[in-house]
């Protein structure tokens, strides 16, 4: 599995890549800790928004989960009470290699999606690093300012404010694949607004998300 998901995604890389923008991929992670640069990434999870007539939807089964194996998993009880992976699943984990790899092959050439993206893309592109594979050219979108630029009169910042805002449920917060749904959810709520302020594509939403900069707290 390992040479394979190394394989693809060098071939994948040897060409210029371009944004699938009918299809982004929105994305959660866990860690060990708070800290992006030095803490392990643990798991991904990932679910697939297909964007088609200007309309954008999850689509469950284009989805992907993966709990990278920790060899030397400590035994921190407040941080697996936190993410609910514990030692056992840590260290009978994926290998990081082949994880992160097929995580990239799941990617493909969609637009990657988070709720404050810098941590998860820190984690994610330092563990690609760490285990050799290449950083492909995928574009990030973060939410956290994008929300904040389409609805500036609701005062919210954390993602838990947002689903209260919305209404969104999470079956269990700071599990990936949970947070994973209701970050894309939190997508579709925006999406109206989005498609009113901006032209279609990733490009757009990212640079109207740059306003955030400008607009202060």
């Amino acid at each position: 599995m390992e040479r394979r998901a190394l394989s693809w995604l060098q071939r994948l890389t040897s060409v210029r890549a371009v944004v699938d923008d009918a299809r982004w991929v929105v994305l959660d992670v866990e860690a060990s800790g708070l800290d992006a640069a030095h803490d392990s990434l643990l798991a991904i999870a990932a679910i697939g928004v297909h964007i088609a007539a200007g309309h954008a939807c999850i689509v469950l089964a284009d989805s992907f989960e993966v709990v990278l194996r920790q060899p030397q998993a400590p035994p921190d009880r407040a941080n697996i009470l936190l993410h609910g992976i514990g030692v056992g699943r840590q260290r009978a984990g994926v290998e990081p290699l082949a994880a992160l790899g097929e995580f990239m092959r799941f990617a493909g050439r969609s637009p990657l999606v988070a709720f404050h993206a810098a941590f998860d893309r820190t984690l994610i592109e330092r563990h690609l690093a760490s285990t050799g594979l290449p950083v492909p050219a995928n574009p990030w979108l973060d939410l956290a300012p994008l929300a904040a630029v389409l609805y500036p009169e609701v005062r919210a910042q954390a993602l838990d404010d947002w689903m209260g805002h919305f209404g969104i449920r999470c079956a269990q917060r700071h599990q990936a694949a949970a947070d994973t749904m209701a970050t894309a959810e939190l997508l579709l709520r925006l999406w109206p607004r989005l498609r009113e302020q901006a032209p279609p594509g990733v490009a757009a939403a990212r640079k109207l998300a740059s306003q955030r900069r400008w607009l202060g707290s």
